[in-house]
Parts: structure tokens; sequence; C-alpha cells
């Protein structure tokens, strides 16, 4: 009997243990569940905290970068600055200084053009009526141009000078001969019509010879000292007109005396600049 009492006593312990071990084993799983649930959670977010350390690192490399940028443009322009201050003084020097020689050339200029002026008048006011329908006088850019027409001075297809030019050479010999300053070149001039004669092969030697001869007449017979005068053609490649009709030929068959100012004088007075700064 008290065997039977001990076994009933056994398996009910048993079972009881059993039961306990159950239980504790689903609570446990439980524990486990919610464990693993916030073991995920926590490497969710250690994960989302890694990417956005990741994402503030770039951008503050980024930072970084645009400031050094900044600095570098910075100092450059700080450098570009300082220079520019030394190079805006010395514009400024040179700006005046340049004002100094233009106002200079202006007063050379000014003076040339009176001169000129004053000559062109004498001349003009010296030739006759019918010797101004022949003859143009201009002034252009501070040179005085005397244009004569080829048949009144020449011969007919000749480059010798004929008596009807001797009266308007002589006055013109006499402006020359007053105005000691200035330099005189003769310039001939023809249309585009071949020539070929004895001793002239074509234009070029036409309008040499044509200004050979002026210059000679004007040194020969009227005293020009020749030291000022200079010969020159340019044949029939300076035209004033085109020639195509008779008037645009005979416009271009000339002859130019051109006075200008001594070319050693005028570049002394030039020359005068203002002093550059040391």
């Amino acid at each position: 009997m008290k065997k039977t009492v001990f076994m009933i006593s056994l398996v009910a312990g048993m079972l009881l243990t059993s039961c306990a071990s159950k239980k504790e084993l689903q609570a446990c799983q439980e524990d486990n569940k919610a464990l693993q649930a916030n073991y995920q959670d926590t490497k969710e977010q250690l994960a989302a905290a890694n990417t956005r350390v990741a994402s503030l690192q770039e951008q503050l490399a980024a930072v970084q970068k645009t400031n050094e940028t900044l600095q570098n443009s910075l100092d450059k322009s700080l450098t570009n600055a300082s220079q520019n201050n030394i190079s805006i003084e010395k514009l400024v020097d040179q700006i005046n200084e340049s004002n100094q020689y233009i106002r200079h050339l202006v007063e050379v200029k000014s003076k040339s053009d009176s001169l000129n002026m004053v000559l062109t008048n004498n001349l003009t006011r010296s030739l006759s009526k019918e010797e101004l329908k022949e003859v143009d006088v201009q002034v252009l850019k501070g040179v005085v141009y005397i244009s004569l027409a080829d048949n009144m001075l020449y011969e007919s297809g000749t480059y010798k000078i004929n008596k009807r030019a001797a009266e308007t050479l002589s006055k013109i010999a006499k402006i020359i001969k007053d105005y000691k300053d200035y330099d005189v070149l003769v310039e001939g001039n023809t249309d585009d019509v071949p020539i070929s004669r004895e001793n002239i092969r074509n234009n070029w030697d036409l309008s040499c010879l044509r200004a050979s001869s002026v210059v000679q007449a004007l040194q020969n017979d009227y005293g020009v000292d020749p030291k000022r005068l200079t010969a020159g053609g340019r044949g029939e490649y300076n035209p004033l007109q085109p020639n195509t009709s008779e008037v645009g030929k005979m416009r271009n068959r000339r002859t130019q005396i051109i006075i200008t100012p001594k070319l050693d004088e005028f570049m002394d007075l030039i020359g005068q600049a203002p002093e550059e700064k040391k």
C-alpha cells in the first residue's frame, strides 16, 4: 500500500514538473521571439544610422571642398586686386602722359594746318581765274596738293613743258620759295591708254619723265633749291576717276605738286613729347 502511494506521488510529481517545464519553455520561447524582434529593429536602426552618417560625411566633404574653393578664389581675388591697384595707377599715369602727348600733337598739327592754309590762300590769290580752271589746290591731312592738267603743262603726248605753263609754274615756284621749310614732291599720273614712243616704253616712263620735267623747270627756270625737290611717277595706277570716259581720262592725266613740311623738322616737332616719369 505504501509502495503504491509512493508511486502515485512520484508520477504526480513528474507530471507537475513536466507541466512546469512546458510553461517555462513556452515563456522562454515568447521571450526569445521578443528578443529577436528587438534585435531586428535595432539592426535596422543601426543600418539607417550608418547610412545617415555616411550621407553626413559626404555632405561635410562637399562643404569642405566648396569652402576650400571659395578660400582659394578669395585669395586669388585679393592678390589680383592688389596687382590691379598697381596696374591702375600705372595706367592712369600712362593715360595722363598720352593726353599730354596728344595735346602736343594737336598743337603741332594746328600749327602745320595754319601754315598750309596761309600757303594755299596765297597761291590761289596769285592765280588768275583762267589758271584756277586748270589748277586744283587742296589741303588734305596737313599736305598741300596742287594738281595741274597735262594739257596745260606738256606738249601733246610728250613730257616737254609748253610755253603756256610758264606763267603758272612761275607763280607756284614763288610760293615754294617763300615757304622754305617745306619740301616738294612732283608726282606724274596718266590714264590707262598704252603709250609706246621713242624713249617712252609705257605709262610708267611717261609719268616719271613728266614729273622730272617739272622738277627741272622749277630748279633751272625759277630757282627752286633742288635739295627740296623730288620727282616721281605713278603711271596709271593712281586714278581719280574710272578710265571709262574721256572726262575720267582727262582727270587722271595730271601732275601733282605736293608741298609738305620738311620731314626732319616735322619729326623734331613731334619728338618733343612729354618726358616720361622716372
